[in-house]
């Protein structure tokens, strides 16, 4: 996916990759190797140099192979090698795409290097991370790090860590849980346990750390997987292969093994966007970043198993956007802003006394930065904003007196995820004329009881 709040990438590709040849990752001291990861919107945001070319990466245990965005915008910096062109499929109910599959690229994560490393390269270049997450991410990276090393991951603490499996030391403390790993082409499914309509129903669900949701389920009423009474339509985000829509709701509690959480953000995907993941009739759905970084984890695919504690991040409560706007990164602007600054100062002492006095003068000027363009992108429909007359491709100016100096996308996003009735004041740009708006929070889930 590609929305800020709903990221995570399906292939379904139409051969046999195990087809291709290609080497594995080994580390340079042979041990281990410690790599800080930006964390954004739940998501792992690590360091990739491929081919020479320094790159940054979501570390997605749901993609079986490499995948690099916009390729036509890096190809006079960045050199693939031995490339043919392929069609994949993705999430969404579009055509597929076409990508380029490359062989023999040498890949280096940390001390982690792969000198014959298969990737697929994405041609269209509206499809990349870049609008949604506000920061330049190039691709996404999983299975191929995975199998080859035990992976820590420290969500508390923003990094992984990587160990030679057959050095491995798999004594862990008792504040570790360890849950058994099934595979399913390539992707990692535990078993979980939610409650709906105040029954517990036990879950196969995939792993995704390349999703920034809290959980996807499969409306499945034969196995007691039906949609609560309380839920909204929304926009989910984008797949490869176009938009997901579905039904949002919240959960009485969500299960992974003795440790529980409650009140659980949940979103049920529209059955006609996710036909390829239902292939897979084991899967009740996934599991995304805003669970996931609850915990901190040790994968060890080699031997089929991963370990969990909670961290730091366990007790915070479940959010949602309650504005109805999803709102993207669109580039760069010019911000002129006017600026008061002293230009002279003249000091006089009177005569046989100690007291002075002195003028300070003052000069207006301007003051010129590039700061983020935020535009909006979609908007619920009968939502708070939509209400209030806001529209997509309206270029948002503030919010809440912040100017765009002040704002990132995320802190922009962040205003949304307020309490019910939280006041919202906007300032936007719709050609070229400035305008003002504001509603009100308005929380759909919460206001009666939960299911």
């Amino acid at each position: 996916m590609l929305n800020v709040k709903s990221l995570c990438i399906f292939l379904c590709i139409g051969f046999n990759l195990s087809v291709f040849s290609q080497g594995n990752f080994e580390l340079k001291n042979g041990v281990s190797d410690k790599i800080h990861f930006k964390l954004v919107n739940n998501l792992i945001v690590i360091p990739v140099t491929i081919n020479g070319v320094s790159l940054s990466f979501l570390l997605d245990t749901g993609v079986s192979k490499p995948i690099l965005f916009n390729f036509f915008n890096l190809k006079e910096e960045l050199s693939i090698h031995e490339t043919e062109l392929i069609l994949i499929h993705g999430l969404g109910n579009d055509e597929p795409i076409e990508a380029l599959r490359s062989s023999n690229n040498t890949v280096i994560i940390g001390e982690a290097v792969n000198l014959n490393q298969d990737l697929f390269a994405i041609i269209d270049a509206s499809i990349n991370f870049v609008p949604s997450l506000g920061i330049p991410v190039h691709g996404i990276i999983g299975y191929d790090i995975f199998k080859d090393f035990v992976v820590e991951i420290n969500y508390s603490r923003k990094f992984i860590k990587l160990y030679n499996p057959l050095l491995y030391d798999s004594k862990l403390s008792r504040k570790w849980r360890k849950l058994d790993l099934i595979f399913y082409n390539k992707k990692p499914i535990i078993e979980a346990s939610v409650t709906v309509d105040h029954k517990a129903v036990p879950v196969n669900l995939l792993i995704d750390t390349g999703g920034s949701d809290s959980l996807w389920l499969f409306e499945d009423p034969a196995q007691s997987l039906s949609i609560p009474k309380n839920t909204f339509d929304d926009f989910l985000g984008k797949g490869l292969s176009g938009a997901i829509f579905g039904k949002r709701s919240v959960l009485k509690s969500f299960r992974l093994k003795d440790f529980q959480l409650n009140k659980v953000n949940v979103a049920f995907p529209d059955s006609s966007s996710i036909q390829k993941a239902k292939i897979n009739t084991l899967r009740n759905g996934s599991l995304l970043g805003d669970v996931l970084h609850r915990f901190n984890w040790v994968f060890n695919y080699k031997s089929q198993w991963a370990a969990f504690k909670k961290n730091k991040f366990f007790n915070k409560p479940f959010k949602y956007n309650k504005s109805g706007i999803v709102m993207q990164y669109a580039g760069v602007r010019l911000l002129k802003t006017r600026a008061i600054l002293p230009s002279k100062i003249v000091g006089s002492t009177a005569d046989n006394t100690t007291q002075s006095s002195s003028t300070i003068n003052f000069t207006s000027t301007y003051k010129f930065e590039i700061v983020p363009e935020l535009e909006i992108s979609d908007i619920r429909p009968n939502s708070p904003a939509d209400e209030a007359g806001l529209k997509i491709g309206d270029i948002v100016l503030s919010i809440n007196n912040q100017s765009l100096s002040s704002l990132t996308l995320q802190k922009a996003i962040d205003q949304f995820y307020g309490a019910d009735g939280k006041r919202i004041k906007m300032t936007i740009e719709r050609a070229g004329v400035s305008m003002k708006y504001q509603f009100n929070l308005r929380d759909l889930l919460h206001k009666k009881s939960t299911h």
